[in-house]
């Protein structure tokens, strides 16, 4: 396997940056991290570059611009393929999702299908048996919940936790995935992603963890980007009417 990368988007995670890049750091010390920035008018960037400074195995892509998540996913993605990583870990920077736990997702992509495929991309799930939320409001997990529950029906998918971001993904996932036809920049980013992983017929699996909800900074999660995702999730249902898509194979590895 080829060295992994983890991807770290980043706007206004000053309090936050140091501290994940370090946990990853100590859990998967083979591993490389790109913290991708936003233009943090907090300096977050300037903090990421610091601990590049101090460590080859981190890197720092500054974006000029807030355009969204899944922009700067898809910027790290391209740069990361062109690099020759593999697998590449998608993370969020505000300590919801543990460092510790990238060692099982990671070994779970050795986990195979009924026809002996190993899997393409993990989840890291908050909604299969396992999984569980620390210090969440009751609205909030309904939500989310909810969320992942619409998403599944509408678009027929068999995985738990569609809104998931803590992720791994073969670089060959990503390419069968193809890059270009993904537009959604925002909180759909996720769920989109997962919709061509599905058309291109990869092997999903699900694997349990414990999110637990930042204790410093602001969540970047409102209303309206729920409903602009939602809208999305309905438009691709339509679309998918009217066309033919593989079957989806799944799994899940335990605790």
């Amino acid at each position: 396997m080829s060295r992994a990368l983890v991807v770290i988007p980043t706007y206004n995670e000053r309090e936050n940056i140091a501290e994940t890049v370090a946990r990853v750091r100590a859990a998967v010390p083979e591993a490389s991290v790109v913290v991708v920035d936003d233009s943090s008018p907090d300096g977050t960037g300037y903090v990421a570059e610091s601990l590049a400074a101090g460590d080859d195995a981190v890197r720092v892509l500054h974006r000029t611009a807030k355009d969204g998540l899944g922009a700067a996913y898809l910027a790290a993605f391209h740069w990361a393929l062109d690099r020759g990583h593999d697998p590449i870990v998608q993370m969020d920077a505000d300590g919801s999702h543990l460092p510790e736990q990238l060692p099982s997702l990671l070994a779970a992509l050795e986990t195979t299908d009924a026809s002996g495929r190993p899997a393409d991309l993990v989840i890291g799930s908050r909604w299969v048996e396992g999984g569980r939320i620390e210090n969440w409001p009751r609205r909030r997990e309904i939500l989310s919940r909810w969320g992942s529950a619409y998403a599944r029906t509408v678009l027929r998918l068999s995985t738990r936790d569609v809104t998931a971001g803590y992720r791994v993904i073969r670089a060959s996932a990503l390419r069968a995935i193809r890059l270009d036809d993904v537009h959604t920049r925002g909180y759909g980013f996720q769920v989109d992603m997962l919709w061509h992983a599905r058309q291109a017929g990869l092997v999903v699996v699900e694997v349990p963890i414990t999110f637990v909800e930042r204790t410093r900074g602001r969540s970047k999660m409102s209303p309206m980007i729920v409903v602009e995702a939602m809208l999305k999730v309905t438009g691709w249902g339509i679309a998918g009417l009217f066309r033919r898509s593989p079957a989806p194979s799944k799994g899940f590895v335990g605790s």
